[in-house]
């Protein structure tokens, strides 16, 4: 169930937090602040983020994104990407490509610095043997599954790999053979010496090194074995100068690993893990495997699908990087884990757009409205305003004429009470134009209206009449002859709500009305000049952003953002 509270509360809790004198500083910062105050990594702040290049990035991806180059803003310090590309199985320069387009959308400088951690295999093969020449690792030649059994659990300690009373020179020997490839995959692994006994089943003798004879997508065939991640990656960070490596909870018991791995390599400044909850969304799917499933279905177009929240699905959704950067602040940075409503990202991108994007009308389901005592022929400008809350938008003309385009559920022929819009012997104001009064319709075959007839005042021009005069409802319109074709998407959720995200047997809950098209859209003239991302509040229906990739020219196609209305508001 989701629990709302009324939308003023969020308001004012973002007002309050905005007038603070001094925000009160995150955990992560209060250690950046202290490390700056003892004078450690000689008073320099260095963060990154490592992505691994398997797949794209998602929402949470952000969260971290933002959270690193964010402190090397504050700190003036500096932010590097780094792919982290130390696993040849599943990685792709596809991807690659498309995390640094996310990246640099989002506002993260990463300037010169961009690094692939498989640049850095000949020192991390130079520390493993500084390790066994140190007595601090040794080559096994137990199985996967024998090192699993050799471990222990969480109640009893495991026992000594039989590996490990080998000497050094033997195990240099071994080492420098595994390199050179004359061991079969798995036949072969490098352990760190630590403590079979610990009662953190990381330092276990963990593995940093194994055997794989597969091309990698930057080494090509240079390597045949590989290390582990937990080796690595304190390597990486070490190695770029990085002061603190932020990464999320699931981490935590590994630290003391990476603690241990810069401790025994006697790196100067040695980097420093700090671990962050990371950041859920409701109703959403973010799992990799998942997506590729619906990817290779054919029930999404792609990974930047507008239903998802990848990064790139929500720039070609039409989300800015601002809303985005506002709906991570609004999260804020524990180490708690919580789950954010989706309702609160639509939230942060209506805020951003409100006073941004231009309003203007389009007509979803249209059907013609004729003026019967307008002048044939005629086709006057009307002047609107692009933006009421924003002047700085200026204004456009709009062309009116005898027949227009009304929403087909704008007129009732049998109205309800308290329906103000449309319906015979009742007067409307055309946004921006005329008083208009509706005289009837006409019907075809099957009693479906095809046209709605009225007549207009033509001393109301602009919206209000000389009388005074009022009308209660106001609706939008479009000229028939000037108007551009267009097609529309509207979008909900990709999961059915109601049920949860996953059936019993792990299959996706899919909302089988999660994308409408509509084909027959009818939009003012100005449209016609819309590109790619370009933003605007389509009146009285929602948020809409022109498609990157399906709209052609002369045939644009544009995907609801958001709707108008929203449910949302900050949790108490």
């Amino acid at each position: 169930m989701h629990h709302y509270t009324n939308n003023n509360s969020i308001m004012a809790e973002i007002k309050s937090e905005e007038t603070s004198e001094k925000k009160s500083l995150n955990f992560i910062e209060q250690i950046v602040e202290n490390d700056l105050k003892e004078g450690k990594n000689d008073g320099k702040v260095q963060t990154r983020f490592p992505p691994e290049p398997n797949g794209y990035l998602h929402i949470g991806h952000a969260k971290s994104i933002l959270l690193n180059y964010g402190l090397a803003q504050k700190y003036n310090g500096k932010f590097n990407l780094r792919f982290d590309d130390t696993n040849p199985t599943k990685e792709k320069s596809e991807f690659v490509e498309s995390i640094k387009a996310d990246v640099k959308w989002l506002g993260a400088d990463w300037e010169d610095r961009l690094f692939f951690a498989s640049n850095y295999f000949d020192q991390m093969y130079e520390a493993a043997v500084k390790l066994i020449k140190k007595g601090k690792a040794y080559v096994s030649d137990l199985s996967a599954e024998q090192i699993r059994e050799y471990r222990g659990s969480l109640t009893e300690p495991g026992k000594e790999d039989p590996g490990s009373v080998r000497s050094v020179e033997e195990n240099l020997t071994l080492f420098e053979d595994m390199k050179a490839g004359k061991y079969e995959d798995g036949t072969k692994v490098l352990r760190a010496r630590i403590d079979m006994a610990s009662p953190n089943i990381n330092m276990r003798d963990p593995v940093i090194y194994r055997v794989a004879h597969m091309s990698h997508q930057n080494t090509g065939d240079k390597w045949c074995i590989y290390p582990m991640y937990d080796f690595a990656h304190p390597i990486e960070d070490a190695i770029e100068g990085v002061t603190h490596s932020i990464c999320t909870l699931e981490f935590e018991d590994h630290r003391p690993l990476y603690d241990w791995v810069v401790r025994e390599l006697e790196y100067p400044h040695p980097p420093k893990q700090i671990e962050f909850a990371k950041l859920y969304l409701t109703n959403v799917v973010t799992g990799k495997r998942y997506i590729k499933k619906l990817v290779e279905q054919g029930i999404v177009d792609g990974w930047d699908d507008p239903r998802l929240v990848s990064i790139a699905a929500l720039r070609r959704r039409g989300f800015t990087p601002e809303s985005i950067k506002k709906f991570v602040e609004l999260c804020g940075i524990s180490k708690a884990q919580s789950s954010a409503d989706y309702a609160m990202l639509e939230y942060c991108i209506r805020e951003d757009l409100k006073t941004k994007a231009p309003r203007m009308m389009a007509i979803l389901d249209p059907v013609k409205l004729v003026i019967d005592n307008y002048p044939e022929g005629q086709t006057e400008m009307l002047p609107v305003v692009n933006n009421p809350e924003n002047e700085a938008l200026g204004s456009r003309e709009v062309p009116f004429g005898k027949e227009l385009y009304i929403e087909r559920d704008d007129f009732m022929e049998e109205p309800p009470k308290k329906y103000f819009r449309m319906f015979p012997g009742n007067e409307v104001r055309l946004m921006n134009a005329y008083f208009v009064k509706c005289t009837g319709c006409v019907k075809d075959e099957n009693g479906k209206v095809v046209e709605v007839h009225g007549i207009y005042d033509p001393e109301s021009r602009g919206g209000n009449s000389p009388d005074g005069r009022k009308v209660k409802g106001t609706i939008h319109w479009v000229s028939a002859a000037e108007s551009v074709k267009a097609q529309v998407r509207l979008y909900e959720n990709i999961i059915d709500e109601e049920k949860g995200v996953y059936n019993e047997d792990g299959s996706l809950n899919l909302n089988p009305n999660s994308l409408t098209t509509l084909t027959e859209c009818r939009l003012e003239p100005a449209f016609a000049k819309a590109q790619a991302y370009d933003r605007f509040q389509f009146v009285r229906q929602g948020f809409f952003c022109v498609d990157c990739k399906d709209t052609k020219p002369g045939e644009p196609v544009f995907n609801r953002i958001v709707s108008l209305k929203s449910s949302y508001v900050l949790p108490k």
